[in-house]
């Protein structure tokens, strides 16, 4: 049977097994299946009497079903996979400990007293979320239940609360460490670390865009956002500058002294200075005069400029950002810093957030074995999404698929910046209706090819793309569109996490309603990826 017959009959067999209801991954499994039998043994479809004659069943274990078997086997025995469920296992530990809500008690503190502050401090601890374990559902579930009751209570519009815990908490899909760009970067074999580093500028673009929404909506629309009212001894803005500035000083104190500690040791056992090999981030003999001297300045405007009574009061109000930001270091400073991969990073990042836990007489038996269930529920469901669209990607690639469509697309003659939206087009849809695992796998083999082949100068407006950063680039692309897709009408999963934990007067549809100007805010910064393309590779 030829491949336009088999894409055609795969898309409508498709779209009717999603519609009755079947799981992703079973009409995957029983796609691939079809596909393997269309291409290489059609005779099975009309008489099935004929098993063991042909290409499939004459000779079990190879040809083409060998090299299937192997695509998802090496897929799932691939190193990296084994970051996704420690991943999720460290946010699953966050949820379930008081380190989020000291988080947002903190930001909180700083932030109130500004209009539209409530929902600015719900962004930026999403933002942090996501750079500490980028799991969607567990971010929006976590601040369903800590921002919305405040926000709430506060008198904010219904639709800015909702919209805000749900645009942010989506953002676990950009900011690294990202789980979607992890399985990006499995199934296309690009670095995932490289992926991470150009994902960086979007990322906190989009969340600035998100940011400068609620601060423009609040102050033309005061009655959203009003602010809470001055209590009797409350510090005005300029102490509250004064205590956050003492607040930085201990930090800056406390981690350059750690760094002088780090880089003494590197040091005293000569591991800084091996000729050949680079050199240790702030870890060499020439970085201790910077570090001591910004350790003493520390110390200094501690004690002596901002004072130990404005200092402590910022350190108790300030104290619960530490938790997050030393799980950040932990989890990225060590990727980025040369230690470990990501994998073992993910393991760190765990292991950090557990400790934590401990100090904060938080950690128990509980909160293990409830944080593990979690970890097993989730990745089992990716998992079994994994195979079956791993097995339905393989199978139509081996059928000739992405060829055959990559050929449709590129003959057409299409301007490249037409087939570009069309994809997005596409890919907007289809995260309407399904999972982002299914579409990483069964979508990207198909596009990515499709971009290879289009003339590089033609993508973008602003600048123009290296050859070697395309596919880094439609990574974070891709990444955009499923920011989308969680916020996208019908079965964007975002409403349904939130509706989970927010109360009973609130019904999906308002929050649906609730996100549709923050779906604009993200197609804008959809946009200016693709007008500016070269925003990915600044840090790179």
């Amino acid at each position: 049977m030829d491949v336009g017959t088999i894409s055609l009959i795969l898309v409508i067999a498709m779209c009717m097994l999603l519609a009755i209801g079947v799981p992703l991954a079973f009409a995957s499994f029983f796609l691939a299946v079809l596909v393997m039998i269309m291409k290489f043994e059609p005779a099975l479809l009309l008489n099935p009497l004929t098993f063991g004659d042909g290409i499939l069943t004459g000779r079990p274990g190879t040809g083409p079903l060998y090299i299937l078997t192997q695509k998802v086997f090496g897929l799932l025995t691939d190193y990296v996979m084994i970051s996704v469920p420690l991943f999720i296992f460290m946010a699953a530990l966050l949820e379930r400990s008081g380190i989020a809500k000291e988080m947002y008690k903190a930001l909180d503190y700083w932030l109130s007293s500004v209009r539209g502050g409530v929902a600015i401090v719900t962004s930026l601890m999403a933002v942090i979320m996501a750079a500490m374990s980028g799991i969607v559902g567990g971010e929006v579930v976590l601040l369903g239940l800590i921002a919305l009751p405040q926000m709430l209570r506060l008198g904010y519009s219904q639709s800015l609360a909702v919209g805000t815990i749900c645009a942010s908490g989506t953002l676990g899909t950009m900011i690294p460490p990202s789980i979607v760009l992890i399985m990006y970067g499995l199934i296309t074999e690009t670095s995932i670390k490289a992926l991470f580093t150009a994902a960086f500028l979007p990322g906190f673009m989009l969340a600035s865009l998100i940011i400068l929404y609620i601060v423009v909506r609040s102050n033309l629309k005061p009655e959203d956002a009003p602010l809470p009212e001055r209590k009797p001894g409350d510090p005005t803005g300029f102490q509250k500058l004064g205590m956050f500035s003492a607040f930085l000083s201990i930090l800056m104190a406390g981690v350059c002294g750690l760094l002088l500690l780090r880089a003494l040791f590197f040091t005293v056992t000569g591991q800084n200075a091996y000729e050949g090999v680079d050199p240790i981030p702030l870890g060499m003999t020439w970085h201790i005069p910077w570090l001591a001297g910004l350790s003493v300045l520390g110390v200094v405007l501690v004690f002596f400029v901002f004072g130990r009574e404005r200092s402590a009061e910022g350190w108790k109000h300030g104290k619960g950002l530490v938790p997050p930001f030393t799980v950040i270091s932990v989890v990225l400073g060590s990727i980025y810093g040369g230690i470990t991969g990501i994998t073992e990073a993910a393991g760190m990042g765990a292991f950090a957030v557990f400790v934590i836990a401990l100090i904060r007489r938080e950690a128990s038996i509980e909160l293990l074995w409830d944080s593990m269930m979690r970890t097993m529920k989730s990745t089992g469901t990716i998992l079994w999404v994994t195979i079956g669209a791993a097995a339905l990607a393989g199978a139509y690639t081996l059928s000739g698929g992405p060829r055959y469509i990559a050929d449709l697309i590129v003959g057409s003659e299409m301007p490249t910046m037409v087939i570009l939206l069309t994809m997005m087009v596409i890919l907007l849809f289809m995260g309407a209706f399904m999972d982002w695992v299914g579409i990483v796998l069964l979508i990207i083999p198909v596009f990515l090819p499709i971009i290879q082949r289009v003339p590089i100068e033609e993508i973008g407006f602003i600048g123009q793309l290296s050859p070697q950063h395309l596919s880094i680039w439609f990574g974070v692309l891709f990444c955009m569109n499923m920011q989308v897709s969680f916020l996208s009408p019908p079965f964007g999963s975002a409403a349904f996490y939130l509706k989970s934990v927010a109360p009973d007067h609130i019904a999906l549809t308002d929050i649906f309603k609730g996100f549709l100007p923050f779906i604009g805010v993200q197609l804008v910064a959809l946009a200016i990826l693709l007008i500016w393309p070269n925003i990915v590779t600044i840090l790179l």
